[in-house]
């Protein structure tokens, strides 16, 4: 394996992309969408609310309201007993009638298609514009979620805890045309190896390419055992 001392952190970037990509061929988006709209609908609903149970509240709410239009006409009264279990639920709801009308309003009922332009509909933050950049548009754009967040801590890339500078420290380093996928990989190897409360550095396959990986002591093995 390669020594951690030996790269540059844009050639050590590189090398964790492709040896995840091995191991995670699978690695995509984990909101189940079939539309662009239906990507920012789960990604308003996912805020505070795990991936899972926003995939099991999707169908019923667009079985009731299938498309931008629907959404902008539905009552909030209407949206939000479907969306309750998500938390959070009459915020979300806002969020989504708010952005489904200035979408027909303003943008001629077509999901605008640049980060400027995301950021002014209603539940729309730079995590979720860049999400819709990269997921929906085929843009490479990086989503700084948790996972993306603690593991670029550990890995050595950044110093912050603020998403903007995490993104702006991966910018330099994550290559051009896998940026999108890198969060990808993040949120895959964050949930099976490096867990926040149980990373299993001794069972990573970029423990050499990973500054706390290369610092943690042999006598800590024992971590790989926790579940």
């Amino acid at each position: 394996m390669t020594s951690i001392n030996n790269l540059t952190d844009a050639k050590r970037a590189k090398a964790i992309v492709e040896r995840l990509s091995a191991e995670y061929p699978d690695a995509s988006c984990t909101l189940d969408f079939e539309s662009p709209w239906a990507l920012m609908v789960g990604a308003i609903l996912a805020a505070q609310c795990t991936d899972e149970r926003v995939n099991k509240i999707t169908p019923e709410l667009f079985d009731r309201f299938p498309d931008i239009q629907s959404a902008a006409e539905a009552e909030l009264s209407d949206i939000e007993p479907i969306i309750r279990s998500c938390g959070l639920f009459r915020n979300k709801a806002r969020a989504i009638k708010g952005s489904a009308s200035m979408i027909i309003e303003r943008f001629d009922g077509r999901i605008p298609e640049t980060r400027e332009a995301l950021l002014e509909l209603p539940g729309i933050g730079r995590k979720i514009a860049n999400l819709m950049l990269g997921d929906a548009f085929g843009q490479q754009e990086i989503v700084v979620d948790t996972h993306c967040k603690r593991l670029a801590k550990l890995m050595g890339f950044t110093t912050s805890d603020d998403p903007l500078a995490v993104e702006r420290d991966l910018l330099s380093v994550v290559p051009e045309n896998e940026r999108t996928r890198w969060g990808h990989l993040m949120v895959s190897h964050g949930r099976e190896v490096c867990r926040a409360r149980c990373r299993r550095c001794f069972s990573c396959g970029i423990r050499d390419l990973c500054q706390y990986g290369t610092a943690v002591d042999a006598s800590d093995k024992k971590e790989d055992d926790c579940v």
